[in-house]
C-alpha cells in the first residue's frame, strides 16, 4: 500500500492558538482593505455602477454555496481524522475526491450561468445591462471551487499559514484589479466598468488559489496518488460517505441563510413601504444598515472566523481519539477568546457611534442603528465558533434546524416590525437583534446536552462588569479630552483609553492572564514564551 510519507517541506502542524491568531491576522488585514473598494469604487463607477455590480451577487452566492457550500469544514474534519490515525492516504482520497466533485459542479454551473444569463438579467433581474458582470463572475465558480477544497485540506493538517496568505493576496489582487478594470473599461459605459469590477473580483480569486497550488506543491512535492488499494479501504470506511454526510446539511444550512439574506431585503423593502415610507428613503434606509452598519458591527468577525476554522479540526481531532476533555478545553478557549476579543468593541460601538460614523461615513444620522445592535453584538460573535463545534462534532442538522428556526423568526418580525411607521427600519433593527439571540441560545443549548457541558456563568458576570468600567472610562474620556476642536484625535485617544481600561480590567478579574498571552505567536516570546510542545495544546 502506498503512502505519503513526510518530507523535508511537511510544515509543522500549528497549535489551536497559533493557528487562531494566523487566520485572525489574515482576517483583520483583509477587513481592513476590505473597505478600500468600498470608499473608491463608488467614485468611478458611479452609485449606478455600483447597483449593477452588486444586482447579479445574490445568484452568484447561491450558486457558490450550493458547489462549495460544506466542502473545506468536511475536508477539514476528515483530513485532521485521518492524519490522527496516521493514514494519509485516507487525507489523498478526500482531496482528490472531493477535487472532482467541486470542479464537476463548478464546471456545470458555470456553463448553465452563461446559458441562462439572458434571461436571469432580462427577466429576474430586469435590467439587462447587468448582463456583462452576470458573465465575468460565471468563470469564478470553478476558481472558488478549487480554492475551497485546498483551503479545508491545510486546515485540516492544521497549518493555517496557507489559507491566511492565499486570502491576503487574494484580497490584495482583487482591490487592485477591480479598481484599474473598472477605470479602464469605464469609457465603454457603467455597464462594462461594472463588468470591469467583476472581472477584478475573479483576477483576484485566481491569484488566491495560485497561492494554494503553490503552496501544496511546494509542501508535498513527492505526494503519491492514492492507488486501488487505497482507495478501496477509503471507501470500504465509507470516506465519501461520510464527506457527502458533513458536505449536504452544512450546505442546506448555508443555503438557509443565503435565501434569508434574499427574502429579507425584498420583505424589509415591502414592510417600509406599507408604513408609508417612500421607497427612495426606504432604500437608503436599508442600504445604510446593511452597507455600513452592518459592516462596522461584523468587523470584529474576523477573529470568530478564525476560531471557527480553527476549532473544526481541533475538535475533529479530540473527537476521534473520544477525548471529552480537550473538547470541553478548546470550548472553553473559544469562546472565552469570542467574548474577550469582541467586548471591547461592543463597547466602543456603542458609547462612540455618533464620531465612528461621522468618521468613517460622513454621516451620523445613521449611528442610532449602530448604538441599538452593539450591546448585543457579542451573540453574533460567538455563534460561528459554536456553529462550528455542532459541525465538528457530527452535528450539522442540529445546526441547521438552529439557523433556520431563527432566520424564520427573524424574516417575521421584520414584517410585523417594519410595517409600522413607530418602529420603520427599527423594525429590521429590533428583528436583527432578537435572531442573534435565538440563534446564539439554540446553538448553545445544543452543545450543552450534547456533550453535559456548562458554561461559565461567573466568567460572564466578570465580562460585563468589565464592559461596564470600559463604557464609563471610555464616555469620561470623549467627553473631558482636551481635543474638542479635533474631533478625529478626540475619537481616538477615547478609544486608546476606553482600549487600556478593558485590558487592566480583564487582567484584573483574570479573565486573561499571563499564561495566555505567553502562548501567543509573537508576542509571547516578548513575554518569555512557554506554550507546550504539544500541538494540541
Amino acid at each position: 500500500m502506498n503512502k505519503l510519507t513526510p518530507d523535508k517541506w511537511t510544515p509543522k502542524k500549528q497549535t489551536f492558538i497559533q493557528g487562531t491568531m494566523i487566520l485572525l491576522a489574515a482576517g483583520v488585514i483583509n477587513r481592513i482593505l476590505g473597505f478600500i473598494p468600498r470608499i473608491a469604487l463608488p467614485r468611478i463607477i458611479g452609485a449606478e455602477g455600483v447597483g449593477i455590480y452588486q444586482l447579479g451577487y445574490p445568484f452568484f452566492l447561491v450558486l457558490v454555496t450550493v458547489i462549495t457550500g460544506g466542502i473545506p469544514l468536511a475536508v477539514a474534519k476528515l483530513v485532521s481524522e485521518a492524519e490522527t490515525e496516521n493514514k494519509p492516504q485516507n487525507s489523498a482520497f478526500v482531496l482528490r475526491v472531493s477535487l472532482l466533485l467541486t470542479v464537476g459542479l463548478g464546471i456545470l454551473f458555470m456553463a448553465l450561468a452563461i446559458w441562462l444569463a439572458p434571461w436571469v438579467t432580462n427577466t429576474i433581474l430586469t435590467d439587462s445591462r447587468v448582463y456583462h458582470t452576470f458573465i465575468s463572475m460565471s468563470p469564478m465558480l470553478v476558481i472558488v471551487a478549487v480554492s475551497s477544497v485546498y483551503r479545508g485540506y491545510f486546515q485540516g493538517k492544521q497549518n493555517m499559514i496557507p489559507s491566511a496568505a492565499s486570502s491576503i493576496i487574494e484580497t490584495i489582487a482583487r482591490i487592485i484589479c477591480t479598481l484599474w478594470f473598472a477605470y479602464l473599461l469605464l469609457p465603454k459605459g457603467v455597464a462594462y466598468a461594472a463588468a470591469g469590477a467583476m472581472l477584478g473580483v475573479m483576477a483576484g480569486e485566481f491569484f488566491g488559489m495560485l497561492a494554494l497550488l503553490w503552496q501544496f506543491r511546494r509542501e508535498r512535492p513527492n505526494a503519491v496518488k492514492p492507488d486501488k488499494t487505497s482507495r478501496s479501504e477509503a471507501a470500504s470506511r465509507g470516506l465519501f460517505s461520510r464527506l457527502m454526510g458533513i458536505n449536504v446539511p452544512v450546505t442546506a444550512g448555508k443555503l438557509v441563510g443565503s435565501f434569508s439574506y434574499l427574502f429579507e431585503s425584498i420583505v424589509t423593502a415591502q414592510s417600509l413601504a406599507i408604513a408609508g415610507i417612500a421607497t427612495s428613503v426606504a432604500t437608503a434606509q436599508y442600504g445604510a444598515l446593511q452597507g455600513m452598519i452592518i459592516p462596522v458591527l461584523l468587523l470584529p468577525g474576523a477573529l470568530t472566523s478564525s476560531l471557527a476554522v480553527s476549532l473544526v479540526p481541533s475538535l475533529s481531532e479530540a473527537a476521534a481519539r473520544n477525548d471529552r476533555t480537550t473538547i470541553h478545553k478548546r470550548l472553553n478557549q473559544t469562546i472565552r477568546l469570542a467574548l474577550v476579543t469582541g467586548a471591547p468593541f461592543s463597547v466602543l460601538m456603542y458609547v462612540l457611534a455618533e464620531p465612528l460614523c461621522r468618521f468613517l461615513y460622513n454621516d451620523a444620522d445613521i449611528a442610532g442603528m449602530l448604538r441599538m445592535l452593539a450591546p448585543f453584538a457579542l451573540f453574533v460573535y460567538v455563534q460561528a465558533p459554536l456553529q462550528a463545534a455542532l459541525q465538528a462534532l457530527d452535528r450539522p442538522g442540529r445546526a441547521l434546524f438552529n439557523t433556520l428556526v431563527s432566520a424564520t423568526v427573524k424574516l417575521l418580525l421584520i414584517w410585523y416590525l417594519s410595517s409600522q411607521p413607530k418602529y420603520g427600519i427599527y423594525g429590521a433593527v429590533i428583528a436583527i437583534i432578537i435572531n442573534s439571540i435565538v440563534v446564539a441560545f439554540l446553538h448553545g443549548y445544543s452543545i450543552s446536552r450534547l456533550l453535559k457541558y456548562r458554561f461559565k456563568l461567573f466568567e460572564m458576570v466578570k465580562l460585563l462588569c468589565s464592559m461596564i468600567i470600559t463604557a464609563a472610562v471610555t464616555s469620561l474620556a470623549y467627553r473631558h479630552l482636551p481635543f474638542a476642536g479635533l474631533s478625529l484625535v478626540q475619537f481616538f485617544a477615547s478609544a486608546f483609553i476606553g482600549a487600556a481600561g478593558f485590558l487592566i480590567t480583564v487582567f484584573a478579574l483574570k479573565l486573561v492572564t499571563p499564561r495566555d498571552v505567553k502562548r501567543m505567536p509573537v508576542i509571547g516570546r516578548w513575554f518569555g514564551n512557554d506554550e507546550p510542545k504539544n500541538p494540541a495544546a
